[in-house]
């Protein structure tokens, strides 16, 4: 896979900027990517909406032509996650919101997230504004991002309906090192 320099969106092994109106004609249905838990991790007008705002914060994988996997991000500019950091960019924000790592459900167990959240660490660690990323989760998801380096912080402020979540935050200098020095 080789990688350029800005947000980005994985095709067949190259990298490629897609605007928010390309993403809605190649996205599939948006139920392929249902968490299984059953909830959507992100609507497709959210979707747009950071396409729009802040495309280099977003990487994508395409498989002949298709979208396979995604993550949708943002900047934010306090130490927890809100209600409000679902929905906003703050441009002069030191820390990376990961909203959504998305696998189509015909593509899951395969390691393409792994591979995919790999990537978009290594690209935030190259950018110096960009400080940490943070994300929440369930419960269940945890041990898969703390092999990222990810540390949890405790519960997430927000919840949707019964679901809870639990927020994790992880340091991008040892990701910019590694980039560094990793021949990427």
């Amino acid at each position: 896979m080789q990688t350029k320099s800005s947000g980005a969106l994985v095709e067949q092994g190259n990298i490629c900027r897609q605007s928010a109106e390309q993403a809605a004609f190649i996205l599939p249905s948006a139920t392929a990517f249902i968490s299984v838990s059953g909830t959507c991790p992100l609507y497709l007008d959210e979707i747009r909406h950071f396409l729009t705002l802040c495309p280099e914060l977003s990487l994508g994988w395409f498989e002949e032509g298709c979208l396979v996997a995604f993550i949708i991000g943002s900047l934010w500019d306090k130490e927890r996650l809100t209600q409000e950091s679902l929905t906003l960019h703050r441009p002069g924000g030191r820390t990376a919101h990961l909203h959504v790592l998305a696998v189509h459900r015909t593509f899951r167990q395969q390691g393409k997230g792994s591979v995919l959240l790999w990537r978009y660490l290594h690209h935030l660690g190259s950018q110096p504004a960009v400080r940490r990323a943070v994300l929440m989760c369930e419960d269940a998801l945890v041990p898969f991002y703390e092999k990222f380096g990810f540390q949890a912080v405790g519960p997430c402020a927000i919840t949707v309906g019964s679901l809870t979540f639990t927020e994790l935050q992880c340091s991008l200098r040892c990701h910019a090192f590694l980039r560094r020095n990793s021949g990427c």
